[in-house]
């Protein structure tokens, strides 16, 4: 899944001075990025000089027309349902008397007010720490194939199944080891030089710092100023308003995943939710709890696509008359398709017009039943944007899961999917996020997913990367048209969304996981531009309604 910071562990793994903290020097060489505006990725290229979607600009175009609410369902780790810029957004059940045990709407789920946790279980618990596809589907059928060298009479599918499955396994393995070995020791030096900052500002052991305290150190041992210059250069690169609590805490959620893969709890599953992921039987399972520690990036997601507008408080989301219906469905590691399955068709059965899936995997052993949810949602008219990935690889030759590429041959390119890559901020060679998967076929637009600023839990910010961010901007221009434009059928709503996108023909850019080759921005999704949300308002006047229809 994408739930990966890549930034932080990105820039840990190219600075040799947090694994040995012993020169300055090598601080003193990093050279600090410009910081960005938190909502540049709501900015225009022409007035602002930043490549956002051009906000302001769509808002200026529907000024003084009356919108409708229009509910958007995001699929992710849950939601921090207190955060005082997503409170007054919240999809709320008025069918459903909360707190009363009793599913009073006979929607199969008690007590959903917000929505549903596909990962929760009885008192309280939650699976949120889970371990990839691969992990797991090796371990089921090790004790099948393990021993043989080719396929069983009869078989012949499953054993080629199950050599991909160890391939992948294998290499996951792999990965994880090393960076383990690499980052364990950063984990170290970070907590230890952390431990000298907060002495050297006398704060208590469990206060944090920021990049603008480290100036009140002065005078200093040699341990304290090493340790000064380590989060210098960690707070600089990863920009933002960062508290070393925040780097710390990031860096070790991507430990516990890589641990996760090595060492996995195969039972968390059947222990902590109760039902069997391999069976889609239809029986209910899970619970109405949205928030649990891991709810950082859902709650991110959602700020993006609707945080309170105008309100001088947090950001600013993208669409502002829209309700977020909260499915908690993707933990630390890989999703279940059961989950994903069931978590689209709830929100299809509970009035989502649009929803966003900030997640993925590199196998789906249940594709067909993902597959029909995705058909399930064309059929309601429900537009549904995913995060294409941060893999930096083609997926065109290499495809990620879910896709709109069915399993039963039925079709390749769904009217209802959208596929978002990540951009940067500025038109150059680096504005295609370097970590973004892509794909001329099946990545079909770029969005702003760089240094991208959303709201967190506990009223705190989270400045980050990823294709994760891209598509819930996406989403949110996609709600900002249909409130303004409700009679536009899904089909539509993309339409407008992939039109307004501007080819950028002629503009090269540093290929995604390359630091020489460059490649026409164009070659890299099906539009080659990037989403704009006035062009897309401007587009969808001009286009009569289908829905309905």
């Amino acid at each position: 899944m994408y739930k990966i910071c890549k930034t932080i562990t990105g820039v840990l793994l190219s600075s040799a001075l947090l694994i040995s903290f012993n020169s300055t020097a090598q601080v003193a060489a990093t050279k600090a990025p410009a910081e960005l505006p938190k909502n540049w990725h709501l900015m225009d290229l022409k007035t602002d000089g930043y490549f956002g979607i051009s906000l302001n600009q769509a808002y200026t175009f529907v000024k003084g027309k009356k919108s409708k609410t229009v509910v958007v369902a995001t699929i992710d780790s849950g939601i921090d349902t207190a955060q005082a810029d997503l409170k007054p957004i919240l999809w709320v059940n008025t069918k459903e008397i909360p707190g009363n045990g009793i599913d009073d709407d006979k929607n199969g789920y008690i007590d959903d007010v917000h929505g549903w946790n596909f990962l929760g279980g009885p008192g309280g618990k939650c699976d949120f720490t889970e371990t990839t596809e691969e992990v797991r589907e090796y371990n089921r059928l090790k004790g099948k194939y393990e021993t043989l060298s080719s396929a069983p009479a009869g078989s012949e599918k499953e054993f080629a199944y199950w050599e991909k499955v160890k391939l992948t396994h294998d290499a996951t393995l792999k990965k994880a080891n090393t960076e383990i070995q690499q980052l364990q020791p950063i984990m170290n030096a970070l907590m230890a030089t952390s431990g000298y900052v907060k002495k050297a500002l006398k704060l208590q052991s469990g206060s944090s710092f920021k990049k603008a305290d480290l100036a009140k150190i002065t005078a200093a041992s040699d341990t304290v100023k090493q340790s000064k210059a380590v989060w210098t250069s960690v707070f600089e690169q990863e920009g933002g308003d960062q508290t070393n609590a925040k780097i710390i805490n990031d860096l070790s959620e991507y430990l516990a995943k890589l641990n996760n893969d090595v060492n996995p709890d195969l039972d968390a599953r059947k222990r902590i939710v109760g039902d069997n992921p391999d069976v889609n039987d239809g029986k209910p399972y899970g619970s109405n709890l949205l928030k649990f520690a891991d709810a950082e990036h859902g709650t991110g997601v959602a700020g993006l696509i609707g945080a309170v507008r105008n309100n001088k408080y947090g950001i600013d989301g993208v669409a502002d008359n829209v309700r977020i219906m909260s499915i908690k469905g993707v933990p630390n590691g890989d999703e279940y398709d059961k989950d994903i399955a069931n978590a689209i068709r709830y929100a299809v059965d509970n009035g989502a017009k649009i929803i966003n899936m900030s997640f993925g995997k590199k196998l789906s052993p249940h594709k067909d039943w993902v597959d029909a949810a995705f058909k399930y949602a064309a059929e309601k008219n429900v537009l549904l944007i995913q995060a294409s990935g941060n893999d930096n690889q083609d997926v065109d030759a290499q495809p990620e899961f879910p896709n709109d590429i069915f399993e039963d041959g039925s079709g390749v390119d769904a009217d209802n999917v959208i596929s978002v890559g990540a951009s940067a901020d500025k038109l150059n060679e680096t504005l295609a996020g370097s970590f973004s998967n892509y794909g001329k076929k099946n990545v079909d637009v770029f969005a702003p997913g760089v240094k991208v600023t959303s709201v967190n839990m506990d009223a705190e910010f989270n400045t980050a990367d990823g294709t994760s961010f891209a598509s819930p901007i996406t989403a949110g221009i996609a709600a900002l048209v249909l409130e303004y434009y409700p009679n536009l059928s899904a089909k539509q709503l993309k339409q407008v969304i992939l039109e307004s996108a501007v080819p950028l023909t002629g503009t090269m850019v540093l290929k995604p996981g390359s630091t020489t080759e460059k490649v026409d921005f164009t070659s890299l999704s099906k539009t080659g531009g990037i989403v704009n949300a006035y062009r897309a308002l401007l587009a969808a006047s001009k286009l009569k309604g289908e829905r309905g229809i």
